[in-house]
């Protein structure tokens, strides 16, 4: 074996394989790899559905509280139109598992948010009401926090004796 390269006898062409693929080898090939696909899905399509038979044979009742459960619960029926919420509600016994925890989340904020930022009514009856929390600390800067009275360390009561104060 020699480690000397040799220069090909060429008319300035590059050298490439010469000879051409045949365009229909290459559409056999495809044809049957089309087909084998094709197969291949109707094969895995008859082996799931198999399996889904199996499990749904298997498959024990939703709950024993629920008696109008239907079949396939993965599925919403036509009736709710995509409202999950409906759906769980009248299908399923409480406490039910979250929906969308950022969107309930978000509902508790937005409630939270507008019982600190409005005027309302705590206890109509007493008289109570909630003002913005803005607004409370305007008074508060306004008038200032109220104080109590100065207590004496030692004060006496109205038998002459001394009795200690409480701060």
């Amino acid at each position: 074996m020699t480690n000397q390269t040799q220069r090909e006898q060429s008319t300035g062409h590059g050298s490439f394989e010469r000879r051409d693929i045949r365009t229909a080898g290459v559409l056999y090939f495809l044809g049957g790899l089309a087909f084998a696909c094709l197969i291949v899905h109707f094969v895995v399509r008859g082996l799931y559905s198999q399996l889904e038979r199996q499990n749904e044979a298997q498959q024990t009742p939703v709950s024993a509280l629920v008696t109008n459960a239907p079949r396939d619960t993965r599925h919403l029926p036509a009736e709710y139109k995509g409202n999950y919420e409906d759906y769980l509600n009248k299908n399923f016994p409480a406490p039910q598992l979250e929906i969308d925890e950022r969107t309930e989340l978000n509902k508790d904020r937005l409630h939270e948010e507008q019982t600190l930022s409005t005027y309302g009514w705590v206890d109509q009856k007493a008289g109570t009401v909630r003002i913005p929390i803005d607004r409370a600390m305007d008074l508060i800067a306004l008038r200032g926090l109220p104080v109590r009275g100065h207590v004496p360390a030692q004060a006496a009561d109205s038998s002459g004796k001394e009795v200690k104060g409480t701060q």
